[in-house]
């Protein structure tokens, strides 16, 4: 069942965003060529504790999983798709770096991503970036009151698909609010005007994932965790937590 949130919730799901946002911004600023990415999960938890917030990813074990996940954060580098741990690994010029947090603050949740290169970047590792950005604009775009939810998975399709790109069919947004999974999934491709209503309250996790390569093969990690392209393409994740109001979509996890 889709939860529609109440004035209230929406304003806990704002805050509980900021936090988030603060986390990414904080530990985007600090991705510099020979940081440690055990660093930059380090930071993050020093910018949630500081807000109040709990950590999401921390101890997370789906059924799939060996082990709960080790990191407050997930450090995707290169051809890591999600998932990516804490490690000594040091950034190299170059890399692509995504980022990815949840958090819970005062019973609501919220989370975000974002995709970002370290240092000089070359032309296409640098489209992949932009591409995945206005595929999450264009989705944000469509989260709006009388349209389908079908909108959204279209408005990233015409982006990856137009320039070549794979889209995973097994990596979906969600709702979320009080859990961090709610009902409806939010396929990254779909059809316009097809799937359920959009209505106001609504809270959803739009992430689009972009993979350079153009397959959409992805595989797993020994460690059941790691998530790389199936090509050792790159590959860009993105994602905002948006509110559907009267007024249109609210990004409550903006900076």
């Amino acid at each position: 069942m889709i939860e529609l949130k109440t004035g209230s919730e929406l304003d806990g799901l704002r805050a509980a965003g900021r936090a988030v946002a603060a986390t990414l911004r904080a530990v985007q600023q600090r991705a510099q060529v020979g940081t440690r990415v055990d660093e930059l999960d380090a930071l993050a938890r020093q910018v949630l504790d500081e807000a109040g917030a709990v950590p999401l990813l921390l101890g997370d074990q789906p059924r799939s999983a060996p082990r709960p996940f080790p990191g407050v954060i997930s450090c995707s580098v290169n051809d890591v798709v999600a998932h990516g741990q804490p490690s000594r690994y040091r950034l190299a010029d170059g890399d692509v770096l995504s980022l990815a947090c949840a958090a819970r603050l005062d019973g609501m949740c919220a989370q975000a991503a974002v995709t970002t290169t370290v240092g000089s970047a070359s032309d296409e590792d640098a489209e992949l970036v932009r591409a995945s950005s206005q595929a999450l604009d264009d989705a944000v775009a469509a989260a709006r009151p009388g349209g389908r939810l079908g909108d959204l998975g279209h408005a990233i399709g015409i982006v990856g698909r137009s320039a070549g790109y794979g889209l995973p069919e097994e990596l979906a947004g969600h709702g979320i609010g009080r859990q961090r999974r709610e009902a409806p999934s939010v396929p990254n491709e779909g059809s316009f005007g097809r799937g359920a209503p959009l209505r106001p309250g609504m809270v959803l996790a739009i992430e689009p994932v972009l993979l350079a390569g153009g397959s959409d093969e992805l595989r797993t990690d020994q460690d059941g965790w790691t998530l790389r392209t199936g090509d050792g393409s790159r590959a860009a994740h993105v994602g905002h937590t948006v509110a559907i109001t009267g007024r249109g979509p609210q990004v409550l996890t903006r900076p």
